[in-house]
Parts: C-alpha cells; sequence; structure tokens
C-alpha cells in the first residue's frame, strides 16, 4: 500500500501525499501527469481508467481507491 503513495508522490513531483491533499492543487497537475496515472495504473495496477476517474477522484485518497 505504501508503494502506491511513493508512486503517486513521484508523479506529482512531491516528497509525500496525504490521502485528503486535493489533485489540482499541485503545481505539476495538468494533461501530463493524468496521462502518467493512468499509465500507472494500467502498468502497476491492472486498472483501466480514463481521464474522467482520474479527474473525478478529486483527492490523492479518491486516486488510491480507484488504483486498489
Amino acid at each position: 500500500m505504501e508503494k502506491i503513495y511513493e508512486e503517486l508522490a513521484e508523479l506529482l513531483e512531491v516528497d509525500s501525499v496525504k490521502d485528503d491533499e486535493v489533485l489540482a492543487d499541485f503545481e505539476c497537475w495538468d494533461s501530463l501527469t493524468v496521462l502518467s496515472i493512468i499509465a500507472l495504473a494500467s502498468e502497476n495496477y491492472g486498472k483501466t481508467l480514463l481521464a474522467k476517474d482520474v479527474n473525478e477522484a478529486r483527492t490523492v485518497g479518491g486516486l488510491v481507491a480507484l488504483l486498489k
């Protein structure tokens, strides 16, 4: 489980992330980051996500729930 947070922190270009942090508040949040999250979900977790799914997650915790 800790690995998910580490991977998301790396994609979001920060040292660590918490469940309640809003994705749009991250400085690097853009369409490329959304695509990177979609690729991460597919490659590492066998999940197929759409950009709409990622954007609707809204928070780090929402993303983690999608990846579980």
